[in-house]
C-alpha cells in the first residue's frame, strides 16, 4: 500500500479546487482509502505535476480531471 500524500494541512483552495497541503482534489482525497495501488500512483503522479507547476508559477485550471 502506498502512503497518503496528506501533510495534515487540510484546507481546500476555492479557486483551484485543490487541498493547499497535499494538492489533491476532494474526489482524490475521498477515494484514496479505497483506491488500489494503480489509482494511488496516478493520484501521486498528478500531485507531482501540480507541485512542479506550482514551483514554476503556473496555476492549474479549476476542475482539471486527474488521469
Amino acid at each position: 500500500m502506498l502512503a497518503s500524500p496528506c501533510i495534515n494541512v487540510c484546507q481546500m483552495d476555492d479557486r483551484s479546487g485543490l487541498c493547499l497541503g497535499c494538492l489533491r482534489t476532494l474526489d482524490e482525497i475521498a477515494s484514496w482509502s479505497q483506491a488500489d495501488d494503480g489509482r494511488r500512483l496516478a493520484i501521486l503522479a498528478a500531485v507531482a505535476r501540480r507541485r512542479a507547476d506550482r514551483a514554476q508559477g503556473a496555476a492549474e485550471p479549476p476542475g482539471k480531471p486527474t488521469p
